[in-house]
């Protein structure tokens, strides 16, 4: 009997860090991201530890986004809240204010060098697609993984593991964008968008994005605005022009049109795809839009 009771002890023993971890594992922290990109993000941070939700969905446009009384509800009932900052949401004061929320609220992009947007005009004084570069999506990495551990402490190991395996990946991403945009001319390396969205990944791979609206989608370009860049794209003999996932192609399509500059395909920018689409993750869309730069640029 003294035997058995102490084979049982050892097992007994053997199991309790198992079921600790399981524990760990299990435990839920409830976050809220202001867009599906963010909310890609924490996922790979938190890991099953966390349950989030977006409240710009797939295919979304943050820069119009409405708020609805179900999005006060969620964020009243967040443990956590995560936001791009740098002016891009700018209803999300308010909406947190409304809510009653407790929960603290973290800036993702806090740390990063913001590019200057086009001030006037609704335009944002900040570029803040700083998501845009693999580096910058670094930082937001680290300030999520850090919010995190704030919010649920015993959850540290799991959180800095998952970071830490992410950043990796994240390395080799920023390597690969270099390696694919390195094999595209200089000179083809210029071409147009719907919005200025992409201001980060050129300046972070060398490419030349030019755009008939500023950082935001909220104001509409004017007519002299169009023409001052039709006359630009014939003079500096721009090599395609993108669609975008988030705004609507007809003002894009009129200046190929006007122009004769082909259209290149669509780019995916401030929200991620369905799962169906090019640009389910963080990681897919980033290697989306340099293939599909690669592909227009080379052939």
């Amino acid at each position: 009997m003294t035997r058995l009771l102490i084979v049982l002890a050892c097992l007994a023993g053997l199991m309790a860090p198992a079921a600790a971890q399981d524990r760990q594992a299990k435990t839920v922290v409830t976050v809220v991201a202001s867009f599906s990109i963010l909310a890609d993000l924490v996922r790979n941070v938190g890991g099953a530890r966390v349950a989030v939700s977006a409240l710009v969905g797939l295919d979304g446009d943050a820069h119009v986004y409405e708020p609805t009384p179900a999005d006060s509800k969620r964020i009243a009932a967040a443990a956590l809240v995560v936001v791009n900052g740098l002016g891009y949401e700018g209803w999300i004061d308010r909406l947190v204010a409304a809510s009653g929320s407790k929960a603290p609220v973290v800036v993702a992009s806090a740390g990063v060098t913001p590019r200057a947007g086009e001030g006037g005009h609704g335009h944002a004084a900040e570029d803040p697609h700083a998501w845009q570069s693999a580096a910058n999506a670094k930082r937001y990495v680290a300030n999520i993984r850090d919010a995190l551990i704030r919010t649920d402490p015993p959850g540290r190991d799991v959180y800095a593991a998952n970071a830490a395996a992410y950043l990796a990946t994240l390395d080799a991403l920023d390597a690969e964008i270099r390696q694919s945009v390195a094999t595209i001319l200089a000179e083809r390396r210029r071409v147009i968008t719907g919005h200025d969205a992409f201001g980060y990944f050129g300046d972070a791979y060398g490419i030349v994005f030019l755009s008939p609206q500023g950082v935001s989608t909220e104001a509409e370009p004017s007519a002299r605005d169009i023409a001052r860049l039709i006359t630009q794209i014939r003079a500096e003999k721009v090599s395609a022009v993108f669609l975008e996932n988030v705004i609507d192609s007809r003002l894009v399509r009129q200046i190929a049109r006007e122009t004769g500059v082909r259209i290149g395909g669509t780019l995916v920018s401030d929200a991620l795809t369905g799962p169906d689409g090019p640009a389910p993750t963080y990681v897919a869309l980033m290697r989306h839009n340099a293939d599909t730069l690669r592909a227009a640029l080379t052939d």
